[in-house]
């Protein structure tokens, strides 16, 4: 695989129906190889972890028609609750900021109440917010 961050990644939601947002794009590749070794885990019952959002964003694209496939392009795709995922079962990320679309993304994974719950905690045990801060790792 392979990723380019876009820098409209950390910009707010500045809408109140989120469905209106107009998402950045980033572009990226799933290569052959790293689907059909996505698709042969998947198809073994294991699961895909995601090592932070880009690479979340860019499987869920590549796996648009149902299943992982190949791919290359740009996504807009925006992933907040509600979402029905495709192929990513968990996500290694940090913690990310409030009314972000990476926050409605990891509550689209976990749930809204879990996040509010281990986001509670983080900030109680003085944990580090944003790119270079502490992580996660989120299995729902």
């Amino acid at each position: 695989m392979t990723l380019h961050v876009g820098a409209g990644t950390f910009l707010p939601v500045k809408v109140e129906d989120v469905t209106t947002h107009k998402m950045h794009a980033e572009w990226g590749e799933v290569t052959e190889e790293a689907a059909a070794k996505i698709a042969a885990v998947k198809a073994a019952g294991g699961r895909v972890i995601a090592v932070g959002t880009t690479a979340l964003r860019l499987l869920e694209s590549a796996a648009a028609g149902g299943a992982i496939a190949p791919w290359r392009g740009t996504t807009d795709i925006f992933i907040y609750p509600g979402y029905q995922f495709r192929v990513v079962d968990g996500l290694m990320t940090n913690f990310h900021l409030p009314k972000s679309t990476l926050l409605m993304l990891v509550s689209a994974l976990m749930g809204q109440e879990r996040m509010r719950a281990a986001y509670a905690h983080a900030i109680a045990s003085g944990y580090r917010f944003f790119s270079y801060g502490d992580a996660s790792l989120l299995l729902p």
